[in-house]
Order: C-alpha cells, then sequence, then structure tokens
C-alpha cells in the first residue's frame, strides 16, 4: 500500500528524469511521460533508480544513528535545527517548548524576517542527507501544518525516515545532483552534517525561505578523537569554506553555538562514532573498552547551528 503522505507527492516532487510532475500509480509514481519511480514496502520512494551514489550510511552506521539518536543524546542538537528553522522565517510562528538557552549571534547585513502574507501555503522542510528523518521530524513536529521531504542516498536510513513521521516524504537521491523538487517551492532547507548543494539549496528555496546548516567545531567528539586513532579530522578551515561556498548565493542571519558534555556509555559512545564518517575505514565492533573508563564516556559536542537567507 502506498503511504498517505504520497497523496501529496504531485506537489512536492518532480520527475528527476524530465522534471515533469509527478503522480501516484499504484505502487508507484510516475510522470506523463511514463518515467516510472517506485515506492517501496519501506514507504521511501526510489528516486534514484539504478544509479549509483556518492555516499550514504551503509546498513551497520543507519542502525548506530537509529540507537544513537533513540537515547536523546543530541536532542539539544535537534532543538537547536529547529529553533533556527523557527526563528528564521516568519511563518514560523512559535519556538519549540525544549530548552534551547543560547542567544543566537546575529550577522551584520542580515535581512529582517519577512511579514507572513496572508493565504500562505502549508509550509515545505525539505532535509537534505536526511538520515533517519531525526531533525525534519523535530521540524514538522513544531510546526502541526508543514509537510517534510526527506532525501538521502541510503535506503536503510530512509527505512526509518519514512515513517518517523507521517508527514515525511522520504526519497533516495544524491545530494550532489538536481534536487527533484520545484523551483521556490520550500520554506525551509536543513542541511545537519551533510553534503552541500548551494545552487540547489537557492533554486528550491522560496526567496524568503531559510537555509539552516549545522557543522561541527574543531572540538567536537574530541575525546573520542584522541582515544580512538583514525577517526576522521575536523578541518580547522572548515567555516571558512562553508563560508566561500555559500556567500555567493546566501547572507548568514543568524548564529547559535552548542557546546556540552555527554555522558555515554561505552556502547553508545561506539554507536556515535559508527554513525559517523569514521566508521568507514575503522572496525567499530573492535572498540570495545575504548574511552577514558570501562564504564562511561564523556563527550564534548561542539556544534554551530546558522540560519541563512537567500541573496536578493
Amino acid at each position: 500500500m502506498v503511504p498517505g503522505v504520497l497523496s501529496g507527492a504531485s506537489e512536492l516532487l518532480r520527475c528527476p528524469v524530465c522534471g515533469a510532475r509527478v503522480e501516484v500509480a499504484g505502487t508507484a509514481l510516475r510522470c506523463p511521460s511514463r518515467h516510472t519511480f517506485d515506492v517501496s514496502r519501506h514507504g521511501y520512494v526510489s528516486l534514484l533508480g539504478g544509479r549509483r551514489a556518492v555516499s550514504g550510511d551503509d546498513d551497520e552506521m543507519a542502525r548506530a544513528r537509529e540507537r544513537f539518536l533513540s537515547t536523546g543524546a543530541y536532542a539539544p542538537l535537534r532543538d537547536a535545527v529547529v529553533t533556527a528553522a523557527l526563528t528564521a522565517r516568519g511563518l514560523f510562528a512559535a519556538a519549540p517548548g525544549a530548552a534551547w538557552r543560547t542567544s543566537p549571534t546575529a550577522h551584520a547585513g542580515a535581512p529582517a524576517d519577512p511579514p507572513v502574507p496572508a493565504g500562505t501555503p502549508d509550509p515545505v522542510v525539505l532535509d537534505v542527507g536526511a538520515g533517519t528523518g531525526y531533525y525534519l521530524a523535530g521540524a514538522l513536529d513544531a510546526v502541526p501544518t508543514a509537510r517534510g521531504i526527506a532525501l538521502d542516498t541510503s535506503v536503510r536510513a530512509l527505512r526509518v525516515a519514512a515513517r518517523s513521521h507521517p508527514r515525511t516524504l522520504a526519497a533516495t537521491w544524491d545530494a550532489f545532483e538536481t534536487f527533484p523538487v520545484p523551483a521556490a517551492s520550500v520554506d525551509v532547507v536543513l542541511d545537519v552534517f551533510s553534503p552541500r548543494n548551494p545552487a540547489e539549496f537557492a533554486r528550491v528555496l522560496r526567496p524568503d525561505g531559510r537555509l539552516v546548516v549545522a557543522r561541527p567545531t574543531v572540538d567536537h567528539l574530541a575525546e573520542l578523537r584522541h582515544a580512538v586513532p583514525g577517526m576522521v579530522a575536523i578541518d580547522p578551515a572548515k567555516e571558512e569554506r562553508l563560508a566561500r561556498a555559500l556567500d555567493p548565493l546566501f547572507v548568514p542571519e543568524r548564529t547559535w553555538t552548542l557546546e556540552r558534555s555527554i555522558d555515554l556509555t561505552p556502547a553508545q559512545a561506539r554507536d556515535l562514532i559508527g554513525m559517523t564518517p569514521s566508521a568507514r575505514h575503522l572496525d567499530v565492533a573492535a572498540l570495545a573498552g575504548t574511552g577514558p573508563s570501562p564504564e562511561h564516556v564523556v563527550v564534548t559536542i561542539s556544534v554551530l547551528v546558522t540560519a541563512y537567507a537567500p541573496r536578493p
């Protein structure tokens, strides 16, 4: 059975082959040129077809991500991402109820939030590199009328994303290709620890939409990187590279800084490592006992979350 959320696919998605509207056709989506895309029994749409994406979570990484995020250890990060989306866009009038006490840093020259016009359609949130849909589900919970699109290359992660929220439409897609989404149709793009495609972010966003980017600082997971040789390091020039990539198309509006320590069991720490790019070249199962003590691991979470406005 095709999930009910796909009934809105004709508004939210476009055929990745020809760019035409798609409609539900049995257990698939089809455009007028009869390009057809199956809907998995797990609820996600297979838009990539037989093409191979550049990267994506494998089964073990997706399982580690699902287990770790279910602990709530990253709930403050989700709150920050949702808060950035809500305060960055005038349409999102209410902030989430969870505690998020750090004041944002306003950037010089950032535009003011636009007024909400009468008759504004239901907002659309696009999560690029959505993984299991954890952050997107938080945004949809905060905005009862919003609809979500989760794009990711990992079918294992999308199985979880497709059921993460009743208003999430999950589909396989490569973040480095042209998004199967209409131009100027999205209110908020979420990019949380994911690949970035600035030109596509700008194309799909409405003129008064917002891009929310979450990325680690050099202190993020520092204790784990010290204890586990071979973990991927954070590039000290990451912020400069991000600015160069986004500056032609976006203006930074506000930045939230999340700095805190979390206390994890060794198994949780292994799952945290196992859901990062480091898992692709480490034997995570062999890390049992790794950490400052055999009973718990104290880890620093250090993340910047910025809301960007499209340049006029």
